[in-house]
């Protein structure tokens, strides 16, 4: 059993970074394995639209750090993806990583019309975790949708959506008990439903 764990935070060390540290060491505690990768250390280019991959299958537009992503994300049966809040939503860097599993949808013709997913080839499971400065969720704006809505169609079960707010200071999260026990207990439910499916 894999999860692959996205982290879309441009700043290292921070509090994205913390979370999924946290989120990591109850993953593997409870026996499951995974890969983090940091979007950051990433060259991933924005979907331009082409739609050559309805045809292709996989991005042929761009030569770039997604095709290293694809593999795991196909071999992983869970995924967290994380994002800090910029200007209420994701950071560009997420959303891009977002758009470029456009790929692993099959379109009917004409369009628009039905289609299905290549990752829905069986169960997957997805947890969301979102960080932001200001106190009240509302300052998240989008950012927790953003993360979550575009996995369901992809095939993946949404098993918990975490949102933290209040912290700016890079790390200030690591002292939060309550912020990292939240993403404990999604780890905990993330091997849970990948056990049930």
């Amino acid at each position: 059993m894999k999860v692959l764990i996205v982290g879309g935070s441009p700043r290292a060390k921070g509090n994205t970074d913390t979370l999924l540290s946290s989120m990591r060491d109850e993953l593997e505690r409870n026996g499951v394995s995974t890969t983090l990768a940091f979007l950051r250390d990433y060259s991933i280019n924005p979907c331009v639209g082409c739609e050559q991959c309805r045809t292709d299958k996989t991005c042929s537009r761009f030569l770039d750090g997604m095709h290293l992503l694809y593999p795991e994300i196909e071999s992983a049966e869970g995924l967290v993806l994380a994002s800090p809040t910029y200007n209420y939503n994701i950071t560009p860097m997420t959303k891009a990583f977002i758009d470029r599993m456009y790929p692993y949808f099959n379109f009917s013709e004409p369009r628009p019309g039905p289609y299905s997913s290549r990752l829905a080839d069986r169960p997957r499971v997805a947890a969301t975790v979102g960080i932001c400065e200001q106190n009240e969720a509302s300052e998240m704006g989008v950012t927790m949708p953003a993360l979550t809505e575009p996995l369901r169609p992809l095939g993946y079960t949404i098993c918990d959506q975490v949102a933290i707010t209040g912290h700016f200071q890079r790390g200030s999260v690591r002292e939060d008990t309550a912020a990292n026990e939240r993403v404990r207990a999604a780890a905990r439910h993330l091997v849970h439903e990948l056990h049930s499916t």
